[in-house]
């Protein structure tokens, strides 16, 4: 089977196409460096001759709202058009889970805008939301540090390792369409405050870490389980704590 992986050669898409690749798929990364642009539409149709499953794990190469805004509507819009006159059989999206109770941040209204193309095309699909990877802790604490302080929304998150959303999203590819969500989400669920303590402990990162019920998660107000999977979601099996001792 040949799989297309767009940002295939990114943190996810570079696994995906590895997974594949080691179970006897044709997968091949496309990406802007590879010659394939979905904002243009350039090399699309190249590489999608054949292709029976498109894989999505690209990202905007900017968070500002109207840049992100504009990357995923252009690049889906280029992508579903260029599938269908490919004849490509499954569409697999890689997106968030709770993407649909975060619409006052710009990042998630462009990731529901893009599920939205996604559901509206007519090309059967599955869209797997993924719950925030471990490897993103610091990036999290970054985003919502105010001088030495890191100031969290008092929430709780079930974080999973880059190598399993990889993976969740390598056996959607291979299956069957669900013309609908697949969650999957990590072991363990933590307070936002521990997970970031932890992560940010392991970086011997000496910043105070606090929960303040004014923060918000990229500009959008969290309930306590804004960021959880329902329990009908596929739970992967590395835990935070094994994953931060291999990193030493």
């Amino acid at each position: 089977m040949k799989v297309v992986v767009i940002g295939g050669t990114g943190l996810i898409g570079s696994k995906v196409v590895a997974g594949l690749g080691e179970h006897g798929h044709e997968a091949v990364a496309a990406a802007p460096g590879t010659g394939v642009d979905t904002l243009t539409g350039e090399g699309l149709a190249e590489v999608l001759e054949g292709a029976s499953v498109v894989v999505d794990v690209s990202n905007s190469p900017s968070f500002a709202d109207d840049d992100v805004l504009h990357f995923f509507s252009t690049s889906t819009a280029n992508l579903l058009k260029a599938e269908a006159e490919a004849g490509v059989a499954h569409h697999v999206a890689l997106s968030v889970v709770g993407t649909d109770r975060l619409q006052e941040s710009g990042y998630f209204r462009a990731k529901q805008v893009q599920e939205e193309q996604i559901r509206a095309a007519g090309t059967p699909y599955s869209i797997v939301h993924a719950t925030q990877f471990f490897e993103f802790a610091k990036g999290l604490a970054d985003g919502m540090t105010d001088g030495d302080t890191v100031r969290l929304p008092d929430a709780r998150i079930q974080p999973m390792v880059s190598d399993d959303v990889a993976a969740a999203v390598a056996r959607t590819a291979v299956g069957d369409p669900v013309n609908g969500v697949v969650e999957v989400g990590g072991p363990e669920v933590f307070r936002l405050e521990e997970f970031i303590r932890m992560g940010l402990t392991a970086l011997n990162d000496p910043r105070t870490i606090v929960t303040d019920p004014q923060a918000t998660y990229w500009g959008a107000e969290l309930a306590d389980d804004t960021l959880l999977p329902g329990p009908d979601a596929d739970r992967a099996g590395t835990r935070f704590a094994d994953w931060l001792a291999r990193q030493k």
